[in-house]
């Protein structure tokens, strides 16, 4: 099984690396992120429910010798869906293309990957709410039929025809399955939201990573690291790289639990996972707008950050967190996160005749 995508680096080792150094590790994220990739069920962890009706899935496809139904898979970013499309194609033995909906912006380059597919291939679109209308309704005879509607010609002497492809598999990826249209989504076999992780989960997820970077840690290491990764295998892994370079460097090469909490701590993550950003968009609710509500387009502006950064990255754990709330007037910070950040609420501040 090969995956063909943009990213076909070798990855090498980050010892010696910077900690501190954010703007340099985008794409060494995503080669670091792709290394420790599971490549089966077996190591794939977490979300239990969606694996036990993929092994289902992908066995009755081989009895019947077809290929998968079209899958969606929607949920915050960073819980496994494209590591997940990737289990699949390894475990049906097929190859997997990975391309991104903002990357298909022309006819022809959707066109040029249909072309291009070979029977009972995966092609994996991330960010699939953000196919453009053209790409859609290309797709959509794709899909159904295995077939490409193509115009040839101009005005009067434009022709359609219709070009038969390979069967395949196409699974989507999104944070937004709100934002598909109908006509899309009801073509998907199978629709599934990933779930964010448990402590217990992403402390295996943790000791997987730690083993394949060769990296000694403790069980008490682990739950640490894993209280502050926001439910997120991906953060649970970029958290294990961080730490990992404190306890080489200072640490004789050992994270246990107070070398965990030290270094997360030096990098300004918190008890609750959450960072400086993340802090600084509930204190500006709070001081600045009184709790709220406020629009989300307010925040991003008085932040500097885009709406989207907003409302994919920071906004799911903190709703889930119970920390942020949100409303048709705009957000609000909850009674539980006046409580993190260490500020009471009106209703709790005595007053000059208590």
């Amino acid at each position: 099984m090969a995956i063909i995508s943009d990213n076909d680096k070798s990855f090498k080792t980050f010892e010696g690396r910077n900690p501190n150094i954010k703007s340099e590790s985008i794409e060494y994220d995503k080669i670091f992120e792709s290394s420790i990739r599971p490549k089966d069920f077996e190591n794939y962890i977490g979300q239990s429910e969606l694996k036990e009706t993929l092994k289902i899935t992908l066995e009755a496809a081989r009895l019947r010798e077809r290929p998968l139904d079209h899958m969606l898979f929607y949920g915050p970013p960073g819980l496994g869906k494209t590591t997940i499309a990737g289990v699949i194609a390894s475990q049906m033995g097929v190859d997997i293309k990975i391309t991104s909906a903002p990357a298909l912006e022309r006819p022809r380059d959707i066109i040029g990957i249909l072309m291009s597919l070979k029977g009972g291939e995966i092609l994996f679109i991330d960010e699939i709410h953000r196919l453009n209308k053209v790409a859609e309704e290309i797709l959509y005879p794709a899909m159904e039929d295995f077939i490409l509607d193509m115009t040839t010609g101009k005005s009067q002497t434009a022709k359609t025809l219709r070009v038969p492809i390979p069967k395949f598999t196409l699974i989507g990826a999104t944070t937004k399955a709100g934002d598909l249209s109908s006509p899309l989504r009801d073509r998907f076999g199978m629709i599934h939201r990933l779930e964010f992780y448990s402590i217990e989960e992403l402390a295996q997820v943790v000791k997987r990573t730690a083993k394949i970077i060769d990296i000694k840690i403790t069980e008490e290491g682990a739950i640490a690291i894993a209280k502050r990764s926001r439910g997120t295998p991906r953060i649970a892994n970029r958290l294990v790289k961080r730490v990992s370079d404190f306890a080489l460097v200072k640490y004789n090469g050992l994270i246990n639990d107070i070398v965990a909490n030290e270094s997360l701590d030096i990098l300004k993550i918190d008890a609750f996972g959450l960072d400086t950003t993340d802090r600084a968009l509930l204190n500006l609710i709070v001081e600045k707008y009184d709790g709220g509500p406020v629009g989300v387009e307010t925040i991003a502006a008085a932040l500097s950050e885009d709406v989207r950064t907003i409302e994919e990255v920071s906004e799911p754990y903190l709703l889930q967190a119970g920390l942020l709330q949100r409303t048709p007037r705009g957000r609000k910070v909850s009674p539980e996160g006046y409580r993190h950040l260490g500020i009471k609420l009106a209703s709790e501040q005595k007053t000059l005749f208590d």
